[in-house]
């Protein structure tokens, strides 16, 4: 595995466990990055597995108050369904934080720390143009009405593009295989669409500086595009 991807995984899941202001991220270590990135998971595997255990329980009651009703009966078959895929999410979420400091030793951990911490600094010192472009790029949807795991991924994404240079294709084929990892099933497809339209405002403003773009922005009319797929 690459160490920018590496770099980029790291970021999305400890972005929300280590200090906004980007002075504080830059005094980060590398072992800091990975321990708020476990959190993240730890905390996902058990919220996960308390939804789980609460469908399962649910699917018990029903199925036993059922008294044979066929509705109440292939409601909870889809209960326990649900339970069950939400155990393998958590399952998945385990293997994650145990493979992921197994990757850092495998790959260069100077390159993984730079780009993580740029990725994190640039983030948070243009956290609200990166907002502002993202929400003129949305149909009919709000940034903060997304899950917080899908606004990190659009985040990081766009000052992929907008801030760091990378080409677009890479930073959208990376937020994408990011969403499929940890976002819910249709969440890559949505952010997939968000992101091409984001690159396509970035281009337009391309000879603009980041200081400039957000009051921009406020003044433009709600882009009229079709879908988010």
């Amino acid at each position: 595995m690459q160490a920018r991807r590496i770099a980029r995984e790291l970021a999305l899941l400890s972005i929300g466990q280590l200090p906004n202001k980007p002075e504080k991220l830059q005094a980060q270590q590398l072992q800091d990055v990975v321990l708020a990135a476990v959190r993240t998971l730890t905390t996902e595997v058990q919220d996960t597995l308390e939804t789980a255990s609460s469908e399962l329980s649910r699917s018990s009651d029903r199925l036993l108050n059922s008294e044979t009703r066929a509705g109440s009966i292939d409601s909870a078959r889809s209960m326990v369904s649900e339970a069950i895929e939400l155990t393998q999410t958590a399952i998945n979420r385990v293997g994650a934080a145990l493979e992921l400091p197994e990757f850092i030793q495998l790959a260069n951990q100077k390159e993984v720390r730079a780009y993580v911490m740029e990725l994190l600094t640039q983030t948070q010192a243009h956290r609200s143009e990166i907002d502002a472009l993202l929400n003129q790029s949305m149909v009919d949807w709000q940034m903060h009405r997304l899950a917080r795991i899908d606004q990190d991924i659009l985040r990081l994404a766009v000052t992929e593009i907008w801030l760091l240079g990378t080409p677009e294709q890479v930073a959208i084929n990376e937020a994408v295989e990011l969403a499929k990892r940890y976002s819910g099933e249709e969440g890559f497809r949505f952010l997939n669409g968000v992101l091409r339209r984001v690159s396509s405002q970035i281009n337009r403003s391309a000879s603009q500086p980041a200081s400039q773009l957000e009051p921009q922005l406020n003044q433009q009319p709600s882009p009229t595009l079709g879908s988010e797929a």
